[in-house]
């Protein structure tokens, strides 16, 4: 398993960790199998989405916006519920199969790790099986 750390630089941002996980697949040397992504914070997520347009991270990021806006009533004391329920929205992990070494991911797909609660330094975990 390998622990990887993220500096995140705006309270909401979607950072695209692709190559980064494609790396670990290939130094694997893992024929076939799978790869796991986890982020093991409440405030942030992994998520899979385009990464051609960047205006669909764009997008999302603007319409969770609005479903969990940041100045919603919350009970919770820290001023960060909404990040925890975006977070949750999206989740913490994803299983991408490994084919031939490969990640298999659609032609426009890409892994982000998504920011809610920035700026920060995070972790995320890579485990491949």
């Amino acid at each position: 398993m390998e622990k990887l750390i993220i500096k995140t630089q705006k309270r909401i941002q979607f950072i695209d960790i692709t190559e980064q996980v494609r790396n670990i697949v290939k130094d694997s040397k893992i024929k076939d199998g799978m790869c796991f992504v986890f982020v093991p914070h409440t405030t942030a997520a992994i998520t899979i989405n385009e990464n051609a347009d960047p205006d669909v991270r764009d997008d999302i990021i603007t319409h969770l916006g609005k479903i969990v806006p940041s100045d919603g009533y919350y009970k919770h004391s820290e001023n960060n519920s909404d990040a925890h329920i975006k977070a949750s929205l999206l989740g913490f992990s994803v299983a991408i199969p490994i084919e031939d070494n490969n990640l298999v991911l659609g032609t426009w797909q890409g892994i982000y790790f998504a920011e809610f609660d920035g700026p920060r330094q995070r972790q995320f975990f890579v485990q491949i099986k």
